[in-house]
C-alpha cells in the first residue's frame, strides 16, 4: 500500500459515514470501522466479497454501481432498503463515487446514511430524559415514605414489648415485617447510592462473577452460554455497579426462559466509531445478554426500562431500571430488541 493511500485510509477510518469501497469487478477492498458497525462484522469476514454478497437490494442499484464505474459519474439515491449481510432490512441514503487515478485501476467508493440515524438519536435522547425524570420522582417520594415507615416500625417494636399476648405480639410482628418489606422497596427505588468507583476492569471479570453469582443461585439452570471477545480493552468503570447491572438483565433473562430449553447467552464484541446519546467515541465495548425466551411485547418494549414497569406480576419493574442507571452513570446506555424467541439487551460502555 503507497503512503498516500495509507494516510487516505487512515482518514477514512475516523469518518462517523460508513464507507465501503469497490475494485472495478465490485468486490469490497476496504470498509471503515463504521461500516462494521452496519454490518455488525470485522472488515476481515467483509472484504473481497461481491457487492451482491453483501448488499441484498433490488437488482437495478448492482447494475447502477456498475454505470458508475463504466460512465464514471456520480450516483446519489435516497431512502433505499438495503439489507447488509445478516441485518434485516433499513432505508438508507447511498451516494456512489468513482474514483480514477493516472496508473490506477477504477475504484468505487460507497457511502450509506442510515436515514432514521437522527431520529434514532433524537428518540433515545428523549426516552433518556423521560427515564430519569421518572427515577427522580421516585426517588423523592421513596424518601418521603421512608422516614414515617421507620417511625412506624419502631412504634410497632415498642408495642410488642408492652404485650403480654404471644397472640397479639403476632399482629405486631406483621406490622415490622412489612415495613421491613416496604423499607426494602424504598431501597431498590432509590437505586445506587453513590457515584461509581471508576477503575480499569475487564468487562470479562464482570461477567464472570456474574455467572457465578446466577450459577450459585441455580443448579439445574438454564443453558448459560458465553461468547466472548478477548481482545476487548479495559474500560474505566465500578466493578460492584457494573456486576449489579448485569446481573439485573440477566435474572430478567432467566425469568423469562423455559426451564428445560431455555438459553442464555453472554457475547461481548467491541463497538467502533459508535454514538451514545449525541457523544462519537472511537471505541466501545458491547456486552449482548441474549435470551430464547416469548420475547418482550412491543408496546412494552418504550417502557420497560421506567421504574415500577413489569410484565410480571411478582415483578416491582426496578431491576431493568435500576440497570439503565448505573450504565448511564458510566457514560453508556442500554438498548432492547426483542422479537418471540430472540430478546437482546446490549450494553455499550465507552472505551477511554
Amino acid at each position: 500500500m503507497s503512503q498516500d493511500k495509507s494516510v487516505q485510509y487512515r482518514v477514512l477510518d475516523g469518518m462517523a459515514t460508513a464507507l465501503l469501497l469497490f475494485d472495478a469487478r465490485l468486490r469490497l477492498e476496504y470498509i471503515n470501522p463504521a461500516g462494521e458497525n452496519l454490518f455488525s462484522v470485522s472488515a476481515r469476514h467483509l472484504l473481497g466479497q461481491p457487492f451482491h454478497a453483501l448488499i441484498e437490494e433490488e437488482e437495478e442499484l448492482a447494475e447502477q454501481m456498475r454505470s458508475v464505474l463504466a460512465e464514471q459519474h456520480p450516483l446519489t439515491r435516497h431512502e433505499v432498503a438495503l439489507g447488509l449481510g445478516n441485518q434485516p432490512r433499513a432505508m438508507f441514503d447511498v451516494t456512489a463515487l468513482p474514483l480514477l487515478d493516472p496508473g490506477q485501476p477504477r475504484e468505487l467508493l460507497l457511502e450509506l446514511h442510515p436515514v432514521n440515524r437522527l431520529l434514532k438519536i433524537a428518540r433515545e435522547e428523549g426516552k433518556q430524559a423521560q427515564e430519569r425524570t421518572t427515577r427522580e420522582i421516585l426517588r423523592g417520594l421513596a424518601h418521603e415514605v421512608k422516614n414515617p415507615l421507620g417511625g412506624l416500625r419502631g412504634a410497632a417494636q415498642l408495642l410488642e414489648r408492652q404485650l403480654e399476648s404471644e397472640e397479639l405480639k403476632e399482629y405486631t410482628q406483621v406490622i415490622i415485617d412489612e415495613a421491613d418489606r416496604l423499607q426494602n422497596l424504598m431501597d431498590r427505588m432509590l437505586g445506587p447510592r453513590r457515584l461509581p468507583d471508576r477503575q480499569p476492569l475487564n468487562v470479562h471479570s464482570v461477567l464472570e462473577r456474574v455467572v457465578r453469582l446466577i450459577q450459585a443461585e441455580e443448579r439445574d439452570g438454564v443453558c448459560l452460554e458465553r461468547d466472548y471477545d478477548p481482545s476487548i480493552p479495559e474500560v474505566q468503570g465500578d466493578a460492584d455497579q457494573l456486576v449489579q447491572a448485569v446481573l439485573n438483565i440477566v435474572r430478567n433473562a432467566r425469568q423469562a426462559v423455559d426451564d428445560e430449553s431455555g438459553r442464555i447467552v453472554l457475547r461481548t464484541r467491541i463497538e467502533r466509531m459508535c454514538t451514545i446519546g449525541r457523544q462519537r467515541h472511537a471505541l466501545a465495548a458491547r456486552i449482548e445478554v441474549i435470551d430464547n425466551g416469548p420475547g418482550i411485547a412491543e408496546d412494552m418494549q418504550e417502557r420497560i426500562f421506567f421504574p415500577m414497569v413489569t410484565g410480571r406480576a411478582e415483578g416491582t419493574g426496578l431491576g431493568l431500571s435500576i440497570a439503565q442507571d448505573i450504565v448511564q452513570q458510566h457514560d453508556g446506555v442500554i438498548t432492547l430488541n426483542s422479537v418471540p424467541g430472540h430478546t437482546v439487551f446490549t450494553i455499550l460502555l465507552p472505551i477511554q
